[in-house]
């Protein structure tokens, strides 16, 4: 059995148990939340999977830097979990059996680019990270994902910076260090994350037409192999900086927007009471 559970401990729903997502799951659990539930698809499409709970779903339980999380499929299984310290993670074609469950504040870190059904009536607090919201129409708070001076910004009025459709910048590399999809079908590799990897090796390869690497280094992400994939969809992603140990780590932008979802919801759980005196 779990600790007692603490005063501030909201029941958070996360929509996308990505390395976003996790990163935001972990910065809650850590903050003593105990009540947090993560929402992901049937075969997730995340890359940097050491560092994302939406493994659990294949494997049944994960853990991301000491705080682990468990599969649920039901309220029951949701209970278990949080009574044993841990996260909930669900798929979301399981979560329409939650009923009776009402999160008090929804995050919406799918990162789709654009709204895939959010709404500001969800929950007292929602909140949704980068571009494709509104503040104040389809959520209460947006948090800025651009990498930049505004990087973890609490939008309440308005929408984050628009999508470059550019990585952000690792030692100098943008794109090279990005792998996509050729082609449509399954993505097939015989390579894992942690990866050593030359310029011009062959990765992987989607029906049939090879993925290389556009730079040196380690492999940091890659989605799990036998996905179906479009073409385009982002299949890995190689660090430049050759350090094995930040496949395993949060990175320091999911950490900035971690820290801005706990600050939002603590604003709104620590307002002043009205008529307080000093």
């Amino acid at each position: 059995m779990g600790s007692a559970r603490a005063p501030l401990s909201p029941f958070v729903l996360v929509k996308g148990a990505g390395e976003m997502g996790s990163a935001i799951a972990w910065r809650l659990h850590m903050a003593n939340m105990g009540r947090i539930c993560m929402l992901d698809l049937e075969n997730p499409l995340c890359v940097r999977r050491r560092v994302s709970y939406c493994t659990a779903l294949e494997t049944g339980a994960t853990a991301v830097e000491g705080v682990a999380a468990l599969a649920a499929r039901d309220p029951a299984a949701i209970e278990a979990a949080w009574c044993a310290g841990k996260i909930a993670v669900v798929r979301t074609t399981d979560w329409g059996k939650a009923r009776g469950l009402a999160p008090e504040v929804v995050i919406d870190a799918i990162l789709a680019k654009r709204n895939l059904g959010t709404r500001k009536d969800e929950a007292r607090l929602v909140i949704a990270l980068g571009p494709g919201f509104a503040a104040g129409v389809d959520c209460d708070c947006v948090i800025e994902t651009n990498r930049g001076h505004d990087l973890g910004r609490i939008i309440v009025s308005g929408s984050a910076q628009a999508n470059t459709g550019d990585p952000g910048e690792i030692a100098g590399f943008t794109t090279e260090r990005v792998l996509r999809a050729p082609a449509a079908g399954s993505f097939r590799t015989g390579l894992e994350i942690g990866s050593t990897v030359r310029k011009g090796d062959v990765i992987g390869q989607v029906a049939g037409q090879p993925v290389c690497a556009g730079l040196d280094g380690v492999l940091r992400g890659l989605i799990r192999p036998g996905t179906e994939v479009v073409k385009g969809i982002k299949l890995g992603d190689i660090d430049p900086r050759g350090r094995r140990e930040y496949c395993d780590t949060i990175s320091d932008k999911a950490r900035s927007i971690a820290g801005a979802v706990l600050e939002a919801i603590m604003r709104d759980l620590n307002r002043p009471l009205a008529g307080a005196q000093c």
